[in-house]
This record gives structure tokens, sequence and C-alpha cells, in this order.
């Protein structure tokens, strides 16, 4: 099977989920059968490294980028792909591409890793709170809240191009399947309007050790002072991932380490509280490797996240590890964590509860130990390759047989 891949990376050497996703999906399609894989890709470093006159006409392009919906066409008409698999298309490659592949008469599926789709700022939070106003359609509301980037230019741009889509109904007609991550994804999607018919569950995966280097655990514990035990947190230091709720919760523990990896734009604040307190290491943004030897050694690891994670990759990744998770109750963690057996779950934002988890699971090592067997059995049971592989073929096929 000749399969192309479509996706907007974030930037160049990004960590975002979505992007790690794409690269390790595409791979793993060429690895596991005989099939080939094309892939086209747009950066959006292109945007922010662009001058004033780029800028201009790559936000118009948001609308309709004439110049993807071209090369989609080109790609199409010359290697004649069997489907289309497009992954992030917000916001340089634009809706366009959907209507090229579909005016090549080819399948489009769309893995949706966040709920755009629902929400046009793709989170589907206001002032920290969980919101699905846009549902409706009635998306001035963005222009009215400054929802995109606190800015209402930017969000009157976003709320027009989505009103055009929407009009035109380009996400309802023109996509043949939707990849959703969690069944809380798909029940937004239904109230949104969109074919329940059409959607299909798939859970991401971990490549286990798949060039993955030897780190010498002991020389970092050494360099980094690490305590002999310690929970951890690792990932984007923003607000969606539930920092502010990390950070009142360990306000209330003095007697926990707690080990934090990763960067985001609340990493300086985030760093200047860490640096008072004795108990929180603060490591920022780590060479994956090594991230993953830290979080193998600690005790189990905290995930406070309050938007609707699609299919987090740390509670994968986690998991693989034999470690447990203290996660909060929504999204895919709700459906991930099965209290007492691989962690436990927390009402969102409430750190006190989150308080009560942490000493509880901290303080009782044996019980540790089960859920750390638990966790890996489930991820063998879930998340590996192989029945990732196998899931993704019967869609094509699926889909291809329509």
């Amino acid at each position: 099977m000749k399969v192309l891949v479509i996706h907007n990376m974030h930037k160049k050497g990004s960590s975002s989920g979505d992007d790690q996703v794409f690269k390790s999906e595409s791979q793993l399609i060429e690895r596991y059968g005989n099939n080939e894989v094309i892939t086209y890709t747009v950066t959006n470093d292109t945007f922010n490294e662009g001058n004033i006159f780029t800028k201009l006409k790559l936000t118009f392009g948001m609308f309709w980028s004439f110049d993807n919906y071209k090369k989609v066409k080109d790609i199409i008409k010359k290697e004649n792909p069997d489907i289309i698999h497009i992954h992030t298309f917000f916001p340089l490659l634009s809706p366009s591409i959907l209507y090229a592949v579909k005016r090549c008469h080819k399948k489009v599926i769309c893995t949706l890793h966040d709920t755009r789709l629902v929400c046009p700022c793709a989170a589907s939070i206001r002032n920290g709170e969980l919101c699905n106003k846009c549902q409706d359609g009635k998306y001035l509301r963005i222009f009215k809240y400054k929802c995109f980037k606190n800015s209402r230019v930017m969000s009157l741009a976003l709320a027009m191009i989505f009103k055009y889509h929407r009009i035109r109904k380009s996400f309802y007609k023109q996509i043949d399947r939707y990849i959703c991550l969690n069944s809380e994804q798909m029940s937004l999607l239904e109230k949104t309007g969109y074919d329940k018919k059409k959607m299909i569950k798939k859970y991401n995966f971990v490549e286990e050790d798949f060039n993955r280097e030897e780190v010498d655990f002991d020389s970092l514990k050494k360099e980094y002072k690490l305590p002999e035990r310690y929970v951890v947190f690792y990932g984007r230091i923003g607000e969606e991932k539930g920092i502010k709720v990390l950070v009142k919760a360990w306000n209330k523990i003095n007697d926990i380490p707690l080990v934090v990896m990763g960067s985001g734009p609340w990493e300086e604040a985030f760093k200047k509280w860490a640096d008072k307190k004795e108990n929180v290491h603060y490591l920022g943004y780590m060479k994956r490797d090594n991230c993953m030897s830290i979080v193998e050694h600690g005790e189990f690891v905290v995930f406070p996240s309050i938007w609707y994670e699609g299919c987090a990759m740390v509670v994968l990744e986690t998991e693989s590890m034999g470690k447990p998770l203290i996660a909060t109750d929504v999204g895919f963690a709700s459906e991930a964590i099965v209290d007492g057996k691989n962690g436990y779950k927390f009402k969102m934002k409430d750190d006190k509860e989150m308080v009560e988890k942490v000493r509880l699971l901290w303080n009782d090592e044996e019980h540790i130990r089960e859920m750390s067997k638990y966790a890996r059995k489930d991820f063998e049971e879930k998340y590996t390759a192989r029945d990732n592989y196998n899931q993704l073929m019967r869609i094509y096929e699926d889909v291809l047989a329509e």
C-alpha cells in the first residue's frame, strides 16, 4: 500500500505530541508491512521567521493555501497513493488540502490530536477553565474573549477562517474517517454535529527502546543531585498541563522530592518558585534519553493536565517503563487510569485531592511495585507498535473498501 502522510509541524526539533506521532507512525507503516510512505510537511518556522510580507501572505493562506493545495494535488498525481492520512493541517496547510485530496478522488483520514474541530483554538480552555461553547459555530466569541494568543486581531482571523469552513462544511464532508484518541473526544465531536459512523478510536503507541541510547543514570543522578526516591513531572511547562495545580500541591508538600523536566511559556516563573523549594528539582529541558532514564528511576509520575489530552505520550511512556501515574480525571487519562491498579485519578484542578493521592502512593512502596506490574501489563495490551500498526491497516482497508 502506498500512503501519503501530511502534517503541519510545530517547529524544527519539536517534541510536541502530534509531531512525535507523525514521525513514529510514518516509520511504523513502512517498517511493519510491505508499504511505501510519502510525506509532505510544512513547519511553523516559515511563519515565525518570515518578514511582515511573508506573514501577511501566510495569514491569508490560513483561509485557503493555494500553494499547498497545488503541491498536494501534484504529489497525488505523480505518486498516485492509495490513501491520504493527515495529522495536523492548521495553520499553514489550511483546509484547502482536504479539497485537493477529494478532487483527486482519493480517501482522506485525519488523526485528531486535539479538539480543534470543536474549538478552533484547539485546547478547549478559556481563562483556565474547560470551554466548548463554540460547538454551536458562533465563533465571534473567540474575538470577544481574545481566545487565540490573547489577541483580538488573531482571534478575529481564526474565527473567520473556521466560520467560512463551517459554512462550507469542509470538516464534515471532506474527511472520510476521523481517528479519535479517546472516548471523550468522540463524544465532543458527536455533540458538535460530526457523523459518529465516521469516527474510530485508536490510541497512540510507544516504540520501546527504538534508537534509544544507553544512559549512565548514576552520572545523571550525581550531576543533578537527585535524591534516592522522587516523584516525576515531565512535559510542557504551561497552563494546560496543570502547572498551577502542581505548584499548589507541592506548596503543601515539603517532604516528598519532585523532579520536573520540560520547557514552555511558564518556565521562568516556575524556576523562580522551584528555587525556593528544597524538595523540588527543576532540570529544565532534557535530552529525551536522559529524561526517560530519570523517569525510569523515579517512583511514579504526576500528570495534573487541565485540558482534553488526546492520547498523552506521557501516559504511554510512563506505562512502558512500568511506572504508575497520578493523573487528572479528564480526557485520555480518565480512561487510561484504573484507580488503584496503574495509578490514581483526582478531580481536575483539585490540588488537595492530588496531595492526598501523592501521599497515599508515596507511603506504600509495596503498592507502587504492584501498580508498576499492572502499568506494564496495560501498556503491552494497548499501546504497542505492532498492535497499532494492525489497527491502522484495518482502518485504511475499511475506508478503501467503502
